[in-house]
Formats: structure tokens, sequence, C-alpha cells
């Protein structure tokens, strides 16, 4: 697991049942795409990129992407999604190494 990398998101804390919310991630990631070169060796820094990005909401598939070296570090995804009840929306972002970055947040249908 690479050193510094931090997921973030910004989940509404409560929602209206079926209410459509918008939900924000953000990950600090250098997403080496494997085509640069070390300045000092000359050499071709190593593909290490996070390829995929799974949100659920009680357990159940909210949304999902599959990443590709074109993307930007620190990636943001930007998705909406309804809610039918309260639960817990567990996002998971995968690096090439096999690595899986998790954060949860609970929402409170009120």
């Amino acid at each position: 697991m690479a050193a510094n990398i931090k997921p973030r998101v910004k989940v509404p804390g409560t929602a209206k049942a079926g209410e459509a919310i918008t939900i924000k991630t953000l990950i600090s990631h250098p997403m080496e795409s494997g085509q640069r070169k070390d300045r000092k060796t000359g050499e071709l820094i190593p593909r290490k990129i996070i390829n995929k990005f799974v949100a659920t909401f009680n357990g159940e598939l909210a949304f999902s992407a599959d990443l590709l070296p074109a993307v930007a570090a620190n990636p943001y995804i930007e998705f909406v999604v309804a809610v039918p009840e309260s639960g817990i929306m567990r996002f998971e972002w995968t690096d090439d190494d096999g690595s899986v970055y998790d954060i949860e947040k609970k929402i409170t249908v009120a």
C-alpha cells in the first residue's frame, strides 16, 4: 500500500426516501501512467493507478467506474444516487498493486 493515499468523500448526512443526492469523492493519489521517465535514471516510472472505483449502498452497487492511465492525479468523481432508506454508503478505490482504499459514510433517511 502506498503512503499518503487518502480517500475523502462528501455525502449528505440526511435525505428523504427516494431523494437523489450528490456524492463527491476525491482520493489523493499520484496516478503514474507508466509512460513518464525518471529524470535522474532515464528509466520508466512503473505504472501505478487507481483502476477501479466502486460505491455501494447497504451492500448493493450504487456506482462504479473503471479508471485508465489518462486520468489525472488525485481523481475526483461526482455522481448522483437515490437512497431508499437509511444506510451505509461504502466507497472503494482499487490500485494496480491490489491495494484497496475504502471509507464509509452513514446516510439517514428522514
